[in-house]
Order: structure tokens, then C-alpha cells, then sequence
């Protein structure tokens, strides 16, 4: 992703300074930890509210009212008995009004980065949730679908605004040792936000007529926390000291430690940061040779997360679930269940990431949702007619290979897809790498949520036949060129990772790192 230089040395001095070790997190008392996890739950509302969302879509255009509101040629299809399973929700309009989302996110993304340098981290997660707000209140409120789509882009902004400076802030004010584990917390509270989504669209079906402008205009509560989280935190260290506000960095240094004596800690991070402004263009180091290996990693697990299928079914559950055969309720609580297998198989990757790795866990999903998309496409291809449904044993089994599937993505594809490319870089191409891992996945997000439907349409069952293609290769690339970072200290990676892989070792030169630099 091309950014500013700005936005490329905010990055590059963040990664550099949340590199220490905090040694005087050892002495932290009791209230300041209480302190710094409640920063970290409210931070980490930015991924309530990116979830919220993400949930909402898919339930909200199952529902009848929404359709004959502003996509009538849809709702007439859905009537209509023999109408073609697999087409009757195909419609670029229906499929612009998820996906326009991460377009927006995608470009609001490049001034998020200047936003977060100018105005620091604490005020740009202000601003994020005050955008999500708005958004919401249009959305709920639209009368057509023009505004409605305005909704969705402002949705979009906030989500730009907040996913690059909610992650920026939980690491900069948590301890390297728990940084891992907080890297996570935030794909968790994406979960929840899911969860809470499809809870909310199964009760507001019910809610006739007017049941979707509840589950959209919602979307503003976990923002409206984030909001007032945002005036109980404090800007983190970092950001004070590098805008050159070096008396409240220390300040806030002390409070967030719980200690008054951080000297130690406030001169590494001082000259730390001093050190990372002499890196003027990260993203030329990224053209290096010895740096392809955390390009292509970064870039395609990125494509291998969404080709996954898994946002295809998050963001159409309850659509997929009507189109084998149930009726809208049965359909949302099957994506409520889904949910809430997210939500607890997230919970077993952060216990699990540093236990056993994170190789094995991308490998065993791999396994799992390949049988498990297999099976779903070989009854969908057997059984399910264009016309017609599927008898209740099938639509279950449907349901429960689906389960298994989200059950493997989640303990796996999704945290790794975003922890594995935040470490693996050396740190004068760190965020610079990380940037471009977020930017390719905003941008296939966005084409797998406009093209899902019409590719249902088109190729039909056989959809999770593609799908399952990919995860095939996935597995096959995990096994052959994804090294194990379990356990590395993040400046290690080029000595302990890259330059003993057999494949990547080739492109690092013998005196690939000097005085912690990439040559």
C-alpha cells in the first residue's frame, strides 16, 4: 500500500519503540494493570464495532422488509417458487452494499496513517467511532438506497480510521510479553462483534417493518463505548514523545506502568524513536532482495485468508442458509450458532499460538475446512436443485460442515493472517510490510463480498469446490514456505528464521543484517 512518508515513519517508529522489553512492567501494581486492561477492552471495541458490522450485512439483506425496501427485483425473485436457488440474491447493488465497506476502508486507510501522526492515536480512535456513529444513524435512518450506500462508505471510513489506530494503540501500551496475546484480543472482539450481530438480526426479523434499521442503527453502540473509551485512556507513550511532547510521555509512561521511576524505559523509547525517524523510505527497503520473503508471505496470506471462502460465508450465513432450505428465523440461528463457534475457537488460538505454534494450527485447518468445503459442495451438487430445498438431514449436515469449517479459520487463518505478517518483518521495513498485508486484505475482501453472490449464481455449488482448491494450495504452501516463528523474538527472525529456511535462505546475503538492519 502506498502511503506518505509520514505514514511510513509513524509506522516504522512505533514497531521500533513497541520493540522493547519492559522491564519496568515487572514492578506495575495492581491499579495500574486494572488501568491498562480497561484501556485494552475499550481500545479493543474497534474490533466490536469492525464485527458488528460484518455480522449485520449478511443478516439484514435475508431480511424481507429490508429487500422490498430497496432491492424489490430481489424480493420478487425470493417469492417467486421456481426462481433459481443459487441466483435469487444475485445482484451487484445488494452484493455494493456489503462490499463497499472495505473499498472505503481501503482508501481511508492512507489518511488514517497522517491522521494518527498529527493528531496522535488517542484522538484518531475518537474520530473513528464518532464516523461509525454517524454512519450508523444514516443507515438506520435512510430512505433510499443511495444514502444507504453513503452509510456504508462512512461505515467504511471509520473502519479505516479505526483498524489502523486501535492495533497501533493496544501495542503501545502493552508489555512485548503480552503483545501476542492482545494482537489476538483484537480478532476476538471481531468475533464477539459477529456474534452480537446475529444475535440482534434474529431477533429484529421478527421486528416488521422496520426490524433492519434496528440492526443497522446499533452498529453505533459499540462505537458509542469506544467513544467514551476514548476519553478515558491516555495517548500512548510513544506518539507523545515522537510529536515531541516529551514531559506528558513520561507522564503517561508512569501511569500506564504504575511506577514513578520509567527513565530507563523512557530513554530507550526516546532514542528509539529518534533512530526510526532516519529511516525516510521503508517501502524502497521492501524492493530489496532480502526482503521478498516477508513481501510475498504478507501478500499472500492475505489472498489465501479471504480465498478461504470465509468471509463469503460470514457476510451471507443467513442467505446461504435460506438458499438450502430454511425459513429466515432458522437461518439466522444457524448464523447466531455460527457465531458463536467463531467466538470460542478464536479463544482456543490465543491459548494455543504459543503453545503449539503457528504452522501446525494453519496446517490442521487446512485439513478441516478442506473436508469440510468438500463435503458442503458434494451435497449441494448431489442434492440441491435449482428449484427446491434440501430435506432436513441435509440442510443440517450443510449447517454443521459450515460450523467446522468456521471452527478451523477461526483458530487459525484469522489471527495468523494478521499476527504472522506483524513479526516477521526486521524492523526498518516492519510496518511498511504490515501496511501492504492490510491493504491486500481490505482490497480482496472487497472483491470477495461483491463477486460471492454472482459467483454462487454462476457456478453454483460448485463455489465451495473452488474454495476448497484454494485451501488445497494453502496447505501446500504453509507445508513448504511458511517458517515457524513460535517463540522468536521479533529482531531475531533474520538469524533464527530466514537465514536457516531452505527455501528463503537463499535470498538473504551473508551479511544480511548489520547492527540490526537489513543490508
Amino acid at each position: 500500500m502506498a502511503t506518505r512518508n509520514s505514514k511510513s515513519n509513524l509506522s516504522i517508529r512505533f514497531h521500533f519503540c513497541s520493540g522493547l522489553s519492559f522491564k519496568m512492567a515487572e514492578k506495575q501494581s495492581f491499579s495500574s494493570k486494572i488501568y491498562v486492561i480497561a484501556s485494552w477492552c475499550f481500545a479493543a471495541c474497534g474490533g466490536l464495532m469492525f464485527g458488528y458490522d460484518i455480522g449485520i450485512s449478511g443478516g439484514v439483506t435475508s431480511m424481507d422488509d429490508f429487500l422490498e425496501k430497496f432491492f424489490p427485483r430481489i424480493y420478487r425473485r425470493k417469492l417467486v417458487a421456481k426462481e433459481d436457488n443459487y441466483c435469487k440474491y444475485d445482484d451487484q447493488f445488494l452484493q455494493l452494499f456489503t462490499s463497499s465497506l472495505y473499498l472505503a476502508a481501503l482508501f481511508a486507510s492512507f489518511g488514517a496513517g497522517k491522521a494518527c501522526t498529527i493528531l496522535g492515536r488517542r484522538l484518531t480512535i475518537r474520530i473513528a467511532s464518532l464516523l461509525f456513529i454517524i454512519a450508523a444513524v444514516i443507515s438506520g435512518t435512510s430512505p433510499k438506497l443511495g444514502i444507504l450506500i453513503l452509510g456504508r462508505i462512512l461505515f467504511g471510513i471509520g473502519v479505516g480510521f479505526g483498524n489502523e489506530s486501535v492495533p497501533l494503540f493496544l501495542s503501545e501500551v502493552a508489555p512485548a510479553r503480552y503483545r501476542g496475546g492482545v494482537n489476538i484480543l483484537f480478532q476476538l472482539l471481531v468475533t464477539v462483534g459477529i456474534l452480537i450481530a446475529n444475535i440482534i438480526n434474529y431477533f429484529t426479523s421478527k421486528m416488521h417493518p422496520h426490524g433492519w434499521r434496528i440492526s443497522l442503527g446499533l452498529a453505533g453502540a459499540p462505537a458509542l463505548i469506544l467513544f467514551i473509551g476514548s476519553f478515558i485512556i491516555v495517548e500512548t507513550p510513544t506518539s507523545l514523545i515522537e510529536r515531541e511532547r516529551e514531559a506528558d510521555g513520561r507522564k503517561a509512561l508512569q501511569k500506564i506502568r504504575g511506577v514513578s521511576d520509567v527513565e530507563e524505559e523512557f530513554q530507550q523509547i526516546k532514542e528509539a524513536c529518534e533512530a526510526a525517524k532516519q529511516i525516510k523510505h521503508p517501502y524502497k527497503e521492501l524492493m530489496k532482495t532480502s526482503s521478498i520473503p516477508m513481501v510475498l508471505i504478507s501478500i499472500i496470506i492475505q489472498i489465501f485468508q479471504q480465498f478461504t471462502g470465509i468471509n463469503a460465508v460470514m457476510f451471507y450465513a443467513p442467505i446461504l442458509f435460506q438458499t438450502v432450505g430454511f425459513k429466515n428465523d432458522a437461518s439466522l440461528l444457524s448464523s447466531v450458532i455460527t457465531g458463536l463457534i467463531n467466538v470460542i475457537s478464536t479463544t482456543v488460538s490465543v491459548v494455543l499460538v504459543d503453545k503449539v505454534g503457528r504452522r501446525k494450527l494453519l496446517l490442521q485447518a487446512c485439513v478441516q475446512m478442506f473436508i469440510s468445503m468438500v463435503v458442503v459442495g458434494v451435497i449441494l451438487i448431489l442434492y440441491l436443485k435449482p428449484t427446491g430445498s434440501l430435506n432436513k438431514g441435509l440442510a443440517m449436515g450443510v449447517v454443521v460442515f459450515v460450523c467446522l469449517f468456521v471452527m478451523s479459520f477461526a483458530w487459525s487463518w484469522g489471527p495468523m493472517g494478521w499476527l504472522i505478517p506483524s513479526e516477521i518483518f526486521p524492523v526498518e521495513t516492519r510496518t511498511a510490510g504490515f501496511a501492504l498485508a492490510v491493504s491486500t486484505n481490505m482490497l480482496f475482501t472487497f472483491v470477495i463480498a461483491q463477486g460471492f453472490l454472482s459467483m454462487l449464481c454462476l457456478m453454483k455449488a460448485y463455489s465451495f469446490i473452488f474454495f476448497a482448491g484454494w485451501i488445497l494450495v494453502m496447505g501446500l504452501f504453509t507445508m513448504f514456505f511458511i517458517p515457524e516463528t513460535k517463540g522468536v523474538p521479533i529482531d531475531a527472525m533474520m538469524e533464527r528464521v530466514w537465514k536457516k529456511h531452505i527455501v528463503w535462505s537463499k535470498f538473504m546475503p551473508k551479511d544480511a543484517v548489520k547492527n540490526g538492519v537489513v543490508a
